[in-house]
């Protein structure tokens, strides 16, 4: 840039020391040849010239979407959504059954099991939001996306479900410190009730249900906190009924017993979901590639004739499946800066980092 006062389309007038420049320039391999020839004059060797690669989006950038690509309001365009709109409402019509039950009848137990799965439903409910929109293209302000919401709702229902194990825990501690087993029983019906609505749930979701699953995408996430979310309901009606039972039977601190289990259970279900999102939430380093892969292309970058320092490499994953990295790398005096940027994307996507923003400056 000789002109000090160079007019930019993007920016208006721009000096040469103005550094957003950096960011309108985008790296193609396929052109590196064309750019050399280019009337246009390239960027300085104090200026950082960056790799910025285009956003994810389910359209070409440049075609025009098809008629129906607006899913914001869409609520029931696949069949887990459906499915999970189908629980949702089961499991509202029961809760406010229950609750009008429970008020007349003046039973604590029926109302606060009532507020229970309401509460759950309100998650649930955001599962289903995160769901729809995630499938919303991605736009000036979420330039990513909306793909995380199902990131997030996943770690909702992972954190709610660890506060209701510390819950039938201190329940437990509970009934041990005070015998109150006499006036529990009537929840055995509500505990059947509730037991089979969420089984159907399990059956929905059933092939998510597992402990340690492979997390591919964004929708793996949700839709396995989801069948979490069912299954340790499930687990915790089934405590109760058994806890009943073997009251019925004479046992001395059945409930005590069966609540410590479904407690030990649930938190042991939801734990390996609940360390997953908040890796993702907190920008962990992309679990499928090892710490010593980063390691050995940083010196393989560094040992590169025109490279003279590699620094500020950060990678992390977007999504299951999606990894996003950045890097500053320092040219040699008289290094060509395309052949340092074709040699490091070369090594990281052989990593599987989809997405790689590069700044080389000179030295």
């Amino acid at each position: 840039m000789g002109d000090p006062k160079a007019w930019n389309p993007n920016y208006g007038v721009v000096g040469s020391a103005d550094r957003r420049l950096a960011y309108s320039r985008q790296f193609s391999l396929s052109s590196a040849a064309a750019a050399a020839s280019s009337p246009r004059p390239g960027l300085a060797r104090s200026d950082s010239s960056i790799s910025m690669p285009v956003p994810y989006s389910p359209f070409p950038l440049h075609a025009a979407a098809p008629a129906n690509a607006d899913f914001r309001f869409r609520w029931l365009a696949t069949r887990p959504m459906r499915r999970l709109a189908l629980l949702l409402a089961l499991n509202a019509a029961y809760s406010a059954v229950e609750l009008a039950v429970g008020l007349l009848t003046g039973r604590v137990g029926l109302v606060s099991d009532a507020f229970h799965l309401t509460f759950g439903c309100g998650l649930l409910s955001f599962s289903l939001f995160a769901m729809a929109a995630s499938r919303t293209k991605p736009d000036s302000l979420y330039t990513y996306g909306y793909k995380r919401l199902e990131v997030l709702a996943a770690f909702t229902n992972a954190l709610f479900l660890l506060f209701l194990s510390f819950s039938l825990a201190v329940e437990a501690l509970h009934s041990f410190m005070q015998d109150e087993s006499e006036h529990k029983h009537y929840l055995i019906v509500s505990a059947v009730t509730n037991l089979f609505v969420n089984l159907l749930g399990v059956w929905f979701f059933r092939s998510y249900a597992r402990v340690n699953i492979v997390y591919r995408k964004a929708e793996d996430m949700n839709h396995h906190s989801i069948c979490l979310h069912v299954l340790a309901d499930s687990v915790r009606s089934a405590g109760l009924i058994l806890a009943s039972w073997l009251l019925s039977l004479g046992v001395e601190n059945a409930e005590v017993l069966c609540l410590g289990i479904v407690s030990v259970a649930v938190f042991m279900l939801v734990l390996p979901l609940f360390k997953a999102t908040g890796n993702i939430l907190l920008q962990i380093a992309p679990g499928n590639v090892a710490p010593s892969a980063f390691i050995k292309c940083g010196r393989q970058i560094t040992a590169y004739e025109d490279v003279s320092e590699l620094s500020q490499g950060r990678f992390w994953e977007l999504v299951p499946g999606h990894a996003v990295g950045c890097l500053s790398v320092q040219v040699k005096n008289g290094g060509d800066d395309q052949s340092v940027l074709k040699y490091v994307h070369g090594l990281y996507e052989d990593l599987g980092i989809q997405d790689l923003t590069i700044q080389t400056e000179g030295s």
